[in-house]
């Protein structure tokens, strides 16, 4: 990189051994919690978003039709909700994680039951899951403010939004 300075060309010197270092204005030890809690945040969101497609494949009963467009619906608003999370991640100098394995070990969601539960009972098991993301994402709050990291509270509070939401359409279906 060539720069003028008073009609003649100085050189500066781009950094060797690849990008420099991170500086949003977020120090490194805050940018790793952040970036911890929403990997927690993206293991619940992706095994929520499996639970949920594994019963719209499996919901069966006379809630059939309308069950089965509703889980739809949330399986597709999850799996777009992965991608920012990870990018998010990425965009504080972390790797996101994206293994059965790491996702196993970080969420704090049960994984989906091997047997297909009756409808209602999945209807049960999706409001307790977005109930235990929108608690995820609440932990990680004082975490990114204390940063004053607004893109994470913005995130964060996206995903709030649609978590408390849904589980609050979907406990409606159990009222009688």
């Amino acid at each position: 990189m060539a720069k003028k300075k008073s009609g003649t060309t100085q050189l500066i010197a781009l950094p060797t051994g690849g990008a420099p270092a991170i500086n949003i204005g977020i120090n490194d030890k805050d940018r790793e919690a952040i970036a911890k809690g929403l990997s927690r945040l993206l293991a619940d969101t992706y095994t929520l978003y499996l639970t949920t497609h594994n019963f719209h494949w499996n919901v069966t009963g006379p809630m059939f039709n309308t069950l089965h467009a509703m889980f739809m619906g949330q399986y597709t608003e999850l799996w777009n909700a992965v991608d920012p999370v990870a990018e998010r991640i990425r965009s504080l100098g972390h790797k996101a994680p994206g293994s059965y394995a790491q996702f196993g070990a970080l969420t704090s969601l049960a994984d989906a039951p091997t047997e297909p539960p009756a409808a209602l009972e999945m209807v049960r098991i999706l409001v307790k899951g977005h109930e235990a993301v929108a608690r995820t994402a609440r932990e990680l709050f004082p975490v990114a403010d204390k940063a004053s990291d607004e893109p994470t509270a913005d995130l964060l509070t996206q995903r709030l939004t649609v978590h408390e939401q849904t589980a609050w359409m979907l406990r409606s279906l159990l009222e009688e």
